[in-house]
């Protein structure tokens, strides 16, 4: 459930004292959404951008025009410029990055509906994209855009090693 694996994700940022922004597209704010349902979250929830547009991409998150041109919105090099772009934006440690084509219109052969990318990068270094391939219609492909955002995230901060520690 969307709701227990952000729950998790907030504790594990609670504890270690991080932050965390969103940069999202196919998704239009349902991942900050997911993240702010839980009570506390403005303990780590820095904030997040709904970048729809390519013209959004580029100006509020910095992803360079000509990356959008070679690869497309919806590819691993525009979603890790993404999380880059609002992890610098927002000054976070940790940022997701979501960018699809939920359907259901807008795919082609090489990405059909369904196609998603997210990315998590952290401050320091750690940056992470997957592909997906989602299925049913726009709001599954949502619904699971955001499940698979969160528990990035959670696999991030569950892999990193602890200060001190």
């Amino acid at each position: 459930m969307i709701s227990a694996a952000a729950k998790r994700l907030g504790s594990l940022l609670a504890d270690s004292g991080r932050s965390l922004s969103v940069a999202e597209s196919c998704t239009g704010g349902l991942v900050a959404g997911a993240i702010t349902s839980i009570p506390g979250s403005s303990r780590y929830f820095r904030g997040g951008v709904v970048a729809y547009h390519n013209s959004v991409k580029t100006s509020l998150l910095h992803v360079p025009p000509d990356l959008i041109a070679g690869h497309g919105a919806v590819s691993r090099e525009v979603a890790l410029a993404m999380a880059e772009g609002v992890l610098s934006r927002f000054r976070a440690d940790l940022a997701i990055a979501v960018t699809g084509v939920a359907g259901p219109g807008g795919g082609s052969r090489g990405k059909p509906v369904g196609t998603v990318w997210v990315a998590v990068v952290a401050r320091g270094g750690v940056r992470h994209a997957h592909r997906f391939r989602f299925h049913g219609g726009r709001e599954a492909v949502r619904r699971e855009a955001v499940r698979a955002s969160v528990d990035g995230a959670i696999a991030v901060l569950q892999a990193e090693p602890r200060e001190g520690g």
